[in-house]
């Protein structure tokens, strides 16, 4: 059987699936094209998907053999997940194994933005920093503040987790309680508009979906303290980004640190123009080991899947219900 993978990953992953499998992995920097992915995947059993691929329903209807197509991601906006249900196919994610890392980063991108960190290292890379000024950069304090987290499920909950050292106020915005969450940290489950007004740092860690595209807007936004923060290493499309530019611009809030974007690679206009904003490339989860053991885990579901045994994880168990 052939397995397609659409893009360089670590060699973790190809190893794996070569000891079982004929793999055709894309070897280029960028995405392939609709075309090529439709000619690639034709006779392909499985598929190693990134969230840079779109696999839609024209792709999966051109995939005659397809059983089973693992993203290396948790997320699986990028696949049309209802019509790979309807043909019986298994789409598989790398959840858990990216917790940590993205927590760790969405707390580097707080502390950075808040602290003016980037902002000095240019002061001090121009040549013209001229010693310690009582005045310079100041930053926000962490201490006694409220983290509002938008999305309390592993990540979220991880991060709320990691401020206990700040010995903040937490509240959360989620559909189910967090019973857990609540007995560790003393978190208080709060309705979205409470939780913009009263969140000195709002961190988004929500799946994309229709429900919570542009779940942040002008209107939202509006309902922040002026010195607040917003942290955003979940989806782009979660925030209006142009709405974003403007009140970063209008300084209607303090700031704001991108992880990922609406039209990624693609930023709206004007936001790299911006001195409150810190940008970064989509990498909470690169570390070694999480990028390491999400490509196994995305090799081993493929195995698993096309072998006939439980994958470690699937977004769509009805799937192996009916093959049952």
């Amino acid at each position: 059987m052939k397995i397609l993978i659409t893009r360089k990953v670590p060699g973790i992953a190809v190893q794996l699936l070569q000891a079982h499998f004929e793999v055709d992995m894309h070897a280029g920097p960028s995405p392939m094209s609709t075309g090529e992915l439709k000619r690639r995947v034709k006779d392909a059993a499985g598929i190693l998907t990134l969230l840079t691929d779109q696999i839609d329903r024209e792709i999966i209807e051109s995939a005659a053999a397809l059983r089973v197509i693992s993203n290396h991601a948790v997320g699986v906006d990028n696949i049309d997940l209802a019509s790979a249900t309807r043909r019986g196919i298994a789409v598989t994610n790398t959840p858990s194994v990216l917790t940590d890392a993205t927590a760790d980063f969405t707390w580097a991108l707080l502390l950075a933005v808040s602290r003016n960190i980037l902002a000095g290292d240019r002061l001090v890379r121009s040549g013209t920093f001229s010693g310690w000024d009582p005045l310079m950069l100041l930053g926000a304090d962490l201490k006694g503040k409220t983290l509002g987290i938008v999305g309390a499920g592993r990540i979220g909950s991880a991060v709320a987790a990691r401020s206990r050292g700040w010995e903040m106020d937490i509240c959360y915005f989620n559909r189910s309680v967090k019973r857990r969450l609540e007995k560790e940290t003393g978190a208080r489950r709060v309705a979205l508009p409470e939780l913009l007004q009263s969140a000195d740092f709002v961190t988004i860690h929500l799946p994309l979906s229709a429900e919570t595209t542009h779940l942040i807007g002008a209107a939202e936004l509006a309902l922040m303290k002026p010195g607040a923060y917003l942290i955003n290493t979940a989806r782009g499309a979660i925030i209006d980004e142009q709405a974003l530019v403007a009140a970063l611009r209008a300084r209607r809030i303090a700031g704001a640190a991108l992880d990922v974007f609406e039209r990624e690679p693609d930023l709206a206009a004007g936001l790299t123009e911006l001195e409150n904003v810190l940008l970064a490339p989509h990498i909470a989860s690169a570390t070694h080991h999480t990028r390491n053991q999400m490509a196994e885990i995305a090799a081993q579901n493929i195995i698993h899947i096309l072998q006939g045994r439980p994958p470690l994880s699937i977004v769509n168990p009805e799937v192996l219900e009916t093959d049952n």
